[in-house]
């Protein structure tokens, strides 16, 4: 593992250098709102494949983890949202691609349980659904509840808006979203940051995700602000 002064990289390449087949990830962003684009696309230059990935949605066609999916690099998918992906609707289809849906506000909480190391939850989402195959289920007070288990990854990929050498991030708005989560589920987490400061730069009381659930980080440039779909006050009014 490395020590607080390795963790600043500045290649992505070597970041996801052992990323290896059959690996595991957890990747932040909510449809393409501060996703890890640039880690994305340096394991999309490495080729590896078999991947398991977990991530909120799996980006558009030629954007995101999309262009993973097209590379036929990843082989098992674990996410609450699909439906902007013909590739990924081809590769399910086809039986290419394995396809996990979870409910976003489990999906959400199965990762935060992961970050802290709690093994698994009851919640009501799902009760009586096809969610509930296979799932444990109990009744507290009158309810009954599915068993979920938490989830982790060999590595997370994340996006912040900000961080210093320490790992210490701070996100900006919405591109938030799962990021935090993300970060604290994977055993080694890759953030990528606008900027990178100096120890001491951060206002502490403004952190989202403390460095200790940081193991690599480097700073991007070139940021795509990608309008996932465009909508015009009053175009659909009649």
């Amino acid at each position: 593992m490395r020590g607080v002064a390795g963790k600043v990289l500045s290649s992505f390449a070597d970041a996801v250098a052992d990323v290896v087949a059959g690996a595991s990830l957890v990747v932040g962003g909510f449809g393409l709102c501060g996703i890890p684009e640039k880690s994305i696309a340096a394991l999309r230059e490495s080729g590896v494949g078999d991947l398991t990935v977990v991530s909120n949605n799996c980006g558009v066609d030629d954007f995101g983890l999309g262009i993973l999916l097209a590379n036929r690099q990843i082989k098992r998918m674990v996410s609450s949202y699909v439906g902007e992906n013909k590739i990924f609707e081809a590769q399910y289809l086809s039986g290419e691609l394995e396809v996990e849906l979870v409910p976003q506000g489990t999906l959400a909480e199965r990762l935060r349980a992961g970050g802290a190391g709690i093994p698994g939850f009851y919640t009501a989402t799902g009760v009586g659904t096809p969610i509930a195959e296979g799932k444990e289920t109990r009744e507290f007070d009158g309810r009954s509840y599915l068993l979920e288990r938490a989830l982790t990854a060999d590595f997370a990929l994340v996006k912040a808006w900000r961080g210093d050498r320490l790992g210490n991030l701070v996100y900006r708005d919405t591109a938030r979203n799962f990021n935090p989560l993300a970060a604290m589920a994977g055993a080694v987490t890759i953030a990528e940051v606008e900027e990178l400061v100096e120890v001491g730069e951060l206002d502490p009381n403004e952190i989202h995700t403390p460095g200790i659930f940081v193991q690599r980080i480097l700073e991007g440039t070139g940021y795509e602000k990608r309008i996932e779909r465009v909508v015009l006050a009053g175009a659909g009014a009649r």
